[in-house]
């Protein structure tokens, strides 16, 4: 060791010339890589598309968590011309009230094509509280509504709340088997 420290730096560049033009070309091409860097300004960070079933998830997380304002930047141009945070806030707080009710945990139900009339049709994604997944069927089903397959914008949003329980009656006796009259 004390050898190669006595003999100095310039040793290892003596005894290995392919090193030394490897390094040569490194450093250039760091230097060509380096100012070219320095006169274009760095290119933005691309952001994945999300898809509709992310973009319909992405919305009502926001509705259950009270976040109106990124819940209604979601919503399509057309939305935003007709309806105003104020109403959007008003429409969503149904939504929000069941969500404290059953937790903000959502799983996406189903997705489907409603077909209207006159051979419009709306893609959809149904959602239903986490803690519902144990259920029979769930008690309330959160809707959201795209124009086509290829919007990424919310139409319209919807909860369907299931109907109450209705306890059963008990059964009358039918009057056969020994409970009614003989003749």
């Amino acid at each position: 060791m004390q050898e190669f420290v006595s003999r100095g730096p310039g040793f290892l560049w003596a005894q290995q010339p392919r090193l030394k033009a490897l390094s040569l070309a490194l450093a250039t091409l760091a230097l060509v890589i380096g100012g070219s860097a320095a006169q274009q300004p760095a290119p933005a960070p691309k952001t994945a598309k999300l898809s509709q079933g992310q973009v319909a998830w992405q919305f009502l997380r926001a509705v259950l968590r009270a976040n109106y304002t990124a819940a209604y930047a979601r919503l399509a141009p057309e939305m935003h011309r007709a309806v105003s945070l104020e109403r959007f806030e008003a429409a969503a707080r149904p939504i929000w009230k069941t969500g404290q009710r059953h937790g903000q945990q959502i799983e996406l139900y189903k997705l489907g094509v409603r077909l209207g009339a006159g051979g419009s049709s709306r893609m959809f994604y149904a959602f239903t509280f986490a803690s519902d997944s144990a259920s029979k069927s769930p008690s309330a089903v959160l809707e959201v509504t795209f124009r086509d397959t290829t919007a990424r914008t919310v139409l319209g949003f919807a909860q369907r709340l299931a109907p109450p329980a209705t306890p059963k009656r008990p059964r009358k006796p039918s009057g056969r088997n020994g409970s009614g009259s003989r003749r």
